[in-house]
């Protein structure tokens, strides 16, 4: 069964859950919630075209995706540091001391976002031509 748009749906949701909590101060939850929109706006592309996506790497995502699309080394670039924020933004035994609620600030939490909205946008623009 095809699921893309439940993927880039959920990809949306992440990514609207991220600005809230960067409008409510949960700033490495943001930066994870910008992370996870962007893994399912990539697996939404490989859910269309009926590949496996293994992993929860975007920039992995991405650079398999680019064996068959165009993907930009800034987007990969994006996806590496969206990447930094899958483990350490909600485990406090990723840093070597303090909770990661100490540990992510809002101007990063802007920046991630900010990616995030680039990679979903780029795997909107995908899934309309992918027949």
């Amino acid at each position: 069964m095809e699921r893309s748009q439940d993927w880039i749906n959920e990809a949306r949701w992440d990514l609207e859950h991220a600005k809230n909590d960067l409008a409510t101060g949960f700033y490495n939850w943001a930066c994870f919630s910008s992370q996870q929109s962007a893994e399912k706006a990539v697996k939404a592309v490989f859910q269309k075209i009926g590949a496996e996506a293994w992993g929860h790497s975007v920039a992995d995502l991405l650079a398999e995706l680019s064996k068959r699309y165009q993907v930009s080394e800034e987007l990969i670039g994006w996806a590496l540091e969206l990447d930094k924020a899958y483990i350490p933004a909600r485990y406090p035994d990723a840093h070597p001391s303090g909770s990661p609620r100490n540990r992510y600030t809002k101007e990063e939490a802007r920046r991630l976002i900010s990616y995030a909205e680039e990679i979903v946008r780029f795997c909107e623009s995908l899934l309309p031509e992918i027949k």
